[in-house]
């Protein structure tokens, strides 16, 4: 094995062994046992089928967000705006679910495919706003994200109110035929959306590896100016970028509403979309580690429901976890920079860059 492939898988592993090492601190100044806590994290999200599909219905939409996102940041932009483009979709496939007189072989295709489009859509506006007006993507999707709840609560609290009462805001439930079914009652997940985050996950790891397209995104990420004057065209290459994330993000958000809630409401994306970049930072952008990542991620938030009720622990610690894990990738991330930048081994960069100025063809 190469110098270069160990320091790659060290610099990989250390993050995850030093933030369990802090965990297991911080479980004993609390005075828990370390090991009776991951143990029970660890049966909570692998009791039984219904607690494992808990853990995949969680993984599908980290996962599909997570590979978008892979997308945008190879090209150097920092698609912030991830969360509002699940929402869109969430909305379009609602308004499918609630409005398309189709049936049901019919009707979930379509729910999808206009979840595509929300998301693609709103992604879309982010990258107009940064390649003709020159609002950077962070400050265009931040301002998107807010939109797109408030879009949710108009809907939501107006033309789509449920009229069965009660206090919760959100749409009537969705009729049967609208809603992604399960594999099997114990296993509560979805074949047709497990199947999509596979295929996206296979279909992005092959687009960047061997497509044209994907070297395009790279010269775009590392140098626009530059491949500009080598003939990308730098703005169709990035409006790209941003709409394959958000059409991919939409689909996670239509799963949300067809599948885990059966009915739209505010908040839908439940923070998945800043989890995923979160994942993002955490793989260095090497797409074939976002599935291990996403299902420690799941294992985590799934498993630790168990905490409260048999170690009397709040299950935020899971968000504790969470946060140190970052932390930890954030800070090896600085030392794989370091090791680059005196050392001869070639590391790819981390974190992309994102272009000073849009570059126009």
């Amino acid at each position: 094995m190469s110098r270069t492939r160990i320091l790659h898988i060290s610099l990989t592993v250390l993050p995850i062994l030093l933030s369990l090492a802090l965990t297991a601190a911080l479980i004993l100044a609390v005075g828990a046992d370390p090991r009776e806590v991951f143990e029970k994290v660890w049966e909570g999200a692998f009791r039984d089928a219904r607690a494992i599909s808990q853990v995949v219905n969680f993984w599908i939409p980290l996962t599909l967000v997570s590979m978008g996102l892979i997308v945008t940041f190879t090209a150097g932009l920092w698609n912030i705006g991830v969360e509002g483009q699940m929402m869109m979709g969430a909305i379009f496939a609602t308004w499918a679910a609630l409005y398309l007189p189709l049936p049901a072989v019919l009707l979930v295709p379509a729910e999808i495919a206009l979840a595509m489009l929300g998301g693609a859509l709103w992604a879309a506006i982010v990258g107009v706003l940064k390649t003709r007006l020159r609002v950077h993507e962070i400050f265009g999707g931040v301002a998107l994200n807010a939109l797109s709840n408030i879009a949710a609560i108009y809907l939501i609290s107006n033309p789509w109110r449920s009229t069965e009462g009660g206090t919760e805001l959100a749409t009537p439930p969705f009729q049967p035929d609208a809603l992604l079914s399960s594999i099997s009652p114990d296993f509560n997940v979805n074949l047709i959306t497990l199947l999509i985050a596979v295929g996206v996950l296979a279909g992005v790891i092959f687009a960047l590896r061997r497509t044209l397209w994907g070297l395009q995104l790279k010269a775009v990420g590392k140098n626009s100016r530059s491949a500009l004057l080598l003939g990308v065209p730098t703005t169709r290459t990035s409006m790209s970028a941003l709409m394959v994330c958000g059409a991919v993000a939409g689909i996670a958000g239509s799963y949300r509403v067809l599948f885990t809630f059966d009915t739209l409401r505010p908040s839908i994306s439940g923070g998945i979309g800043f989890l995923g970049l979160l994942v993002v930072l955490l793989v260095s952008m090497r797409a074939i580690w976002v599935p291990l990542v996403t299902i420690i991620f799941a294992i985590i938030l799934g498993g630790s429901t168990r905490l409260r009720v048999a170690l009397q622990l709040d299950s935020s610690l899971a968000g504790v976890m969470q946060g140190i894990l970052v932390l930890m990738a954030l800070l090896t991330n600085g030392l794989r920079e370091r090791l680059t930048s005196t050392t001869n081994i070639e590391i790819p960069t981390e974190t992309p860059q994102p272009t000073r100025e849009p570059a126009h063809e």
